[in-house]
């Protein structure tokens, strides 16, 4: 890295999901923990409604970017790689950067969308490629690869929302012929819990596949486990390597979205009290579920240790784990001997390695001289 040219981050918050708020707090830790004497932080905000604005630096807040930022847009175009000010007035400069930190979760952020917009406008960026960020976002073929390569995984079933308008019945009986209960139903693509409910009897089904279905296409349906919550973190592109093992233990009957952020009580135990092979296991799914999903930079991977057997599921994996103050993903790998300033130094490395790698790719076939004529008839 030049250390006589700091390199331009731009850190990329907020988003049209649900997950919004907690965006908020993730890209804050992020932005603290950039060293000021290797990077210039470029705070890039997307409202609510889709709109995005780039930080001056009189803004010190996230939420005043979002409220008074300089509208700008990206476009798909390799030869600009900046940021392009909409707002009226002559002479205004594009906003140049050199690597993204997308610090967005869920959709319109962490599913590929904004992964393509990057790989178009052809700016390294952290994490996950298009390809992995759309697995790592929807749970059902997510567990379906992870089943191909040989992962366990908790049974589920998935449905489209459409199936669930038009045919109640059919999936109530489905539902009700492969699982007891309690179980749970979720959003399909989605994170932080948000459309979650633990399903206690027939009767709160349909309004837990109501819940769902506002906020997402596909809706998810898994037997409950009875089990601790054991999440790693994965780092690497070609090399991966996974941390120390974590636990959840929430307050609250399961880890939903207010046990995750609005409540105090859920407690994180780092490392997990696990036995060797345990943690040998656990580590080495990780690190193959990471792949399974074509996955790149990060992730966070969740398991259910289950109480009454001791079996291992993988549970799911995020691309862009929560970076708050409390969140496992940079405690794993404080834990295990990277500190934060320097796991967020790692992150930007490996998307500048990952994008100088991708740049060795040929996209189009050289012809030798006079060839072009035989390919017009």
């Amino acid at each position: 890295m030049n250390s006589q040219k700091r390199l331009r981050v731009g850190v990329i918050f907020g988003g049209r999901s649900g997950e919004h708020e907690v965006s908020l707090a993730s890209a804050a830790s992020v932005i603290r923990a950039l060293d000021t004497e290797k990077y210039e932080v470029v705070p890039i905000g997307i409202t609510k409604d889709g709109r995005w604005l780039v930080g001056t630096g009189a803004q010190k807040m996230l939420p005043e970017v979002l409220k008074s930022g300089e509208r700008v847009s990206l476009p798909p175009d390799p030869t600009a790689a900046a940021l392009v000010p909409l707002s009226p007035g002559a002479g205004r400069p594009s906003v140049s950067v050199d690597v993204i930190f997308p610090v967005l979760h869920g959709t319109f952020g962490e599913d590929g969308t904004v992964q393509g917009l990057l790989e178009l406008a052809g700016l390294p960026y952290v994490g996950a490629g298009v390809l992995g960020s759309a697995v790592g976002l929807d749970k059902d073929v997510q567990k379906r690869l992870f089943e191909q390569a040989g992962l366990p995984v908790v049974p589920f079933l998935a449905f489209h929302r459409c199936e669930w308008q038009k045919q109640r019945n059919k999936v109530l009986q489905a539902i009700k012929k492969e699982f007891r209960f309690p179980l749970f139903v979720k959003p399909a693509t989605g994170g932080s819990s948000v459309g979650m409910t633990r399903v206690k009897s027939s009767a709160e089904l349909p309004a837990a596949l109501e819940l769902a279905g506002d906020f997402a296409l596909k809706i998810l349906v898994e037997r409950a486990v009875n089990a601790r919550e054991i999440e790693v973190s994965v780092l690497g592109n070609d090399e991966v390597r996974a941390s120390i093992p974590g636990e959840i233990v929430p307050h609250r009957e399961y880890y939903d979205y207010k046990a995750k952020y609005l409540e105090q009580g859920t407690e994180l135990v780092i490392p997990s009290p696990l036995t060797k092979k345990q943690v040998s296991t656990i580590q080495d799914y990780a690190v193959r579920a990471f792949r399974a999903i074509d996955g790149t930079g990060m992730a966070r991977c969740d398991f259910f240790l289950e109480r009454k057997t001791g079996k291992i599921f993988v549970n799911e994996l995020n691309t862009i784990p929560g970076f708050t103050s409390i969140s496992m993903y940079p405690k794993m790998w404080e834990a295990s001997g990277l500190a934060y300033p320097k796991l967020i130094d790692r992150l930007i490395e490996l998307a500048l390695e990952l994008h100088a790698e991708k740049a060795r790719t040929k996209y189009s076939i050289e012809l030798p001289a006079g060839a072009g004529g035989a390919l017009e008839g």
